[in-house]
């Protein structure tokens, strides 16, 4: 076979001519693909490193925001508790001035009461001695025969009576 002859004498040169093609493609590779592949990724790591620094930015804001919205609710909600205590406060003073007046206008009430029952006593302990005179008017005469006069009669009940 002539080409097995011929290897030893086209040999050199093949493996140099592919020695030279391959050095091309690597050195063409090299300085046209990769720096446009590198920049790309860092392009890319830019650009996540801004999204996280962006999102800590973020969260950072939000933890604030937070933290403000608990502090205004703490301060609502303390707020809101001293108005509470406050209008109990002003309820049991309110209701204090109400009973005082109530209590005042009973007490009126019950003085006047007691009053016209006292009124009353006097008018039933006046009526009583009367009836008690007459009465004892009347046994006297029955009993002894003799006239009682109708003050001394009342002289003696009334002695009797509040002794």
């Amino acid at each position: 076979m002539p080409q097995i002859n011929q290897l030893s004498d086209i040999f050199f040169s093949q493996l140099l001519w592919l020695l030279v093609v391959f050095g091309i493609i690597y050195f063409g590779i090299a300085r046209g693909m990769v720096p446009k592949i590198q920049a790309t990724v860092d392009q890319r790591d830019g650009k996540i490193a801004a999204d996280l620094a962006a999102a800590q930015a973020a969260r950072d804001e939000a933890e604030a925001t937070e933290a403000a919205y608990r502090e205004r609710m703490d301060v609502s909600r303390s707020e809101a508790m001293q108005l509470a205590h406050n209008a109990r406060q002003e309820g049991a003073k309110a209701t204090e001035a109400r009973l005082k007046v109530v209590d005042g206008e009973v007490g009126a009430r019950i003085a006047e009461a007691e009053a016209r029952i006292r009124a009353k006593v006097e008018a039933a302990r006046g009526e009583l001695e009367a009836v008690a005179a007459e009465a004892a008017q009347d046994l006297v005469a029955k009993l002894t025969g003799a006239k009682v006069d109708a003050s001394a009669a009342r002289a003696a009940v009334q002695g009797t009576i509040h002794g």
